[in-house]
């Protein structure tokens, strides 16, 4: 059994991108799949796609890396915990890295990156750092 979920698509991520795979496999959830357009829309991955299977499906995250294979995705670690729940309101949204990096939030409107969840006004529990 699996305590952290989204701690586990966080290493799976990181440890890709380490070794600079092309994609990742990861059990999905409604979650993760919000969490996989945040980075998308954010240009931290290129794309990802659901894969049916039994009984859970599988989340596929193609990973973006630079022209010179650089990677993309510097550091990404997650911030709320299921011990200790990280919320904050849309006018207290730490910046990550000085606007360089984002975090990514679960709201009442989905999961939004820190710049979507300030311009829409609306705060949650950041879920991850990334940048």
């Amino acid at each position: 059994m699996m305590t952290d979920p989204i701690a586990d698509m966080l290493t799976r991520i990181r440890n890709a991108v380490h070794i600079e795979r092309p994609f990742v496999d990861i059990p999905v959830s409604k979650v993760k799949i919000g969490i996989a357009e945040a980075l998308q829309r954010e240009g931290y991955i290129w794309d990802f796609e659901v894969i049916e299977q039994e009984p859970q499906g599988i989340l596929r995250v193609n990973l973006k890396y630079g022209p010179n294979g650089e990677r993309v995705i510097q550091k990404i670690d997650r911030v709320s915990k299921p011990g200790r729940r990280i919320y904050s309101g849309s006018e207290n949204i730490p910046e990550v890295l000085q606007g360089l990096g984002v975090s990514i939030i679960s709201t009442n409107q989905g999961v939004l990156s820190s710049r979507e969840a300030r311009a829409k006004h609306v705060g949650g529990e950041i879920l991850c750092r990334i940048y």
